[in-house]
């Protein structure tokens, strides 16, 4: 699933490319996504300028005059910038036209969403809900601290809560754990002031080591001009069971928490 390293990057690559262009058109093949797509999406945007492209979490905000498009790509799917005369693929359910150029969405599962609002986005059902976000400066040791008191839920899945933190998911939570030398399994509530300031810092050079390697292309993502990012060449845990640590040398242990698979070093991680 694209996490928010994976979306930071398609929104630093769209950028430059769509800001100040027109919407000429919408082409959608296949309205039902994880949400329907509006049916009157092609009017409401059409003629419009795209003016910036936010992002909340794992959510791309693509920001109007007179509203926001909300768009997430679910578990499978990308963003790119083709010709919009290019031929579409059996998974490219919608383009969005600015003249000679296309924003095509490609979802072979259909767990994304596109959807629309005239109000302010941070209200919308789907933002509202959200967590702090991990790269901004209120987000440090103090404040992790101060909201895992008392909880006994394991560190890992803390993370992973995007109620409380948004777009740290599997792969990163693993990476920053590792980083900060704490087991996943570690009840947050017990993490001490110091842990938490060591975490917080993790989180924040994990998630930036992994935006400047362009995210973790597993499976399916891939960048807005079609390339892959490389940050799993840099994988310290994830994905790595039976492998030796970086670090120290003993193998890389595999459990599963919260239904997902969960990377560990049994020296280095306490």
């Amino acid at each position: 699933m694209p996490e928010l390293p994976e979306v930071e990057t398609t929104r630093r690559g769209l950028l430059p490319d769509l800001a100040g262009r027109r919407i000429d058109g919408l082409v959608v093949r296949q309205r039902r996504l994880r949400y329907p797509v509006p049916r009157n999406l092609s009017g409401l945007i059409a003629g419009q300028t795209l003016q910036d492209i936010d992002r909340r979490g794992k959510y791309l905000l693509f920001r109007f005059a007179r509203g926001t498009l909300i768009v997430h790509l679910g578990m499978s799917g990308s963003l790119r910038l083709v010709g919009a005369a290019e031929s579409a693929g059996r998974h490219d359910h919608l383009d969005i036209v600015f003249g000679p150029s296309a924003l095509r969405l490609r979802d072979p599962r259909r767990f994304g969403a596109v959807l629309w609002t005239a109000g302010d986005a941070a209200a919308h059902p789907l933002i509202a809900p959200l967590g702090i976000e991990p790269l901004t400066e209120a987000f440090d040791g103090a404040w992790l601290h101060a909201a895992t008191r008392g909880r006994g839920t394991p560190i890992k899945l803390f993370l992973m809560d995007s109620h409380r933190i948004v777009g740290v998911g599997n792969i990163y939570a693993s990476e920053s754990l590792f980083r900060a030398g704490i087991d996943p399994r570690t009840p947050a509530g017990r993490l001490s002031r110091a842990r938490c300031a060591r975490l917080a810092e993790a989180v924040k050079a994990t998630l930036a080591a992994a935006i400047a390697a362009g995210g973790s292309s597993l499976r399916d993502f891939i960048h807005s001009d079609g390339s892959s990012g490389w940050f799993q060449q840099q994988h310290l845990v994830y994905d790595r069971a039976g492998q030796p640590c970086r670090r120290c040398g003993s193998p890389i242990r595999a459990l599963r928490m919260g239904q997902r698979a969960t990377f560990r070093c049994p020296r280095c991680q306490r």
